[in-house]
């Protein structure tokens, strides 16, 4: 009867991390959903009700915030691509295209932190990838107005995923990407007709590509590797018990066979 209890306390235990986990992932699933409804609001001209639905998601992430272990980036770019998001659906006098592209930033944000793998902002890949290789294209064949149009074009939409992008990616990657692009884009004028400049485009091309192609590969959650080796342990330490109460009863069963021949 000892040992049944121990189990059962065992099989709680296991179970209890799994609870909490299961606790946590509703709550942010919860801020993942209020943030697509925000910015289908904002897509429908509905800025009121995006407000309203940043308001929300402010109050909910404070609660969550003080229960879940947000690393300090990560509580600065969503309260940073928050405040943005907020700007966008008040300011009156922002365009239209810019009010959705800054709720977009915001929701790719949220997406990040609720999700560890597979994150939204990966979507835009070959959008991304195709306006830098129209430039990279037009840089060697000595356009340059369509270079400076098309690596505008890839900076706008680079710009969309960066923030979310720092919550998944090393440092040390985005430094590379930030030196590679900040080095192209100051140095845009002479990149057509220079030699090194063009070279860049090449290696930051590879970086691109990279980045991209490490975040497709489709990598179990950490934490379902948890819930694999928790359920595990339960059947095999079920099993174990099993298995031992039958040896027992066996045991007692040729114990008692002996008593009665020896009579």
């Amino acid at each position: 009867m000892k040992i049944k209890w121990l189990l059962i306390i065992a099989i709680v235990i296991m179970l209890a991390p799994m609870t909490v986990y299961a606790n946590e992932q509703t709550q942010i699933e919860k801020l993942d959903m209020i943030s697509d409804e925000a910015l289908q609001m904002m897509k429908f001209h509905r800025y009121e009700d995006a407000k309203k639905l940043l308001d929300y998601f402010s109050e909910q992430f404070t609660n969550i915030s003080n229960d879940h272990s947000f690393t300090m980036d990560e509580l600065r770019i969503v309260t940073v691509s928050h405040d943005e998001a907020m700007e966008a659906a008040v300011n009156s006098s922002m365009e239209y295209d810019e009010r959705v592209t800054k709720m977009t930033k915001f929701r790719l944000v949220v997406d990040a932190i609720s999700t560890s793998h597979q994150p939204l902002w990966i979507e835009m890949k070959e959008r991304i990838l195709t306006a830098f290789q129209q430039a990279k294209e037009a840089a060697n064949s000595g356009d340059s107005a369509h270079f400076h149009t098309n690596f505008n074009t890839f900076l706008s939409l680079y710009n969309i995923i960066y923030p979310s992008m720092k919550i998944d990616v090393s440092a040390e990657n985005i430094q590379r990407l930030d030196a590679r692009i900040n080095f192209i884009d100051e140095y845009r004028a002479q990149v057509v007709n220079n030699m090194k400049s063009l070279q860049e485009l090449d290696g930051l091309e590879t970086d691109l590509k990279d980045l991209f192609d490490n975040m497709d590969e489709d990598e179990a959650d950490p934490s379902l590797w948890w819930v694999i080796i928790s359920t595990g342990s339960i059947i095999i330490l079920t099993l174990s018990y099993v298995g031992w109460r039958k040896f027992q009863a066996e045991k007692e069963m040729r114990k008692n066979r002996s008593r009665s021949n020896k009579d």
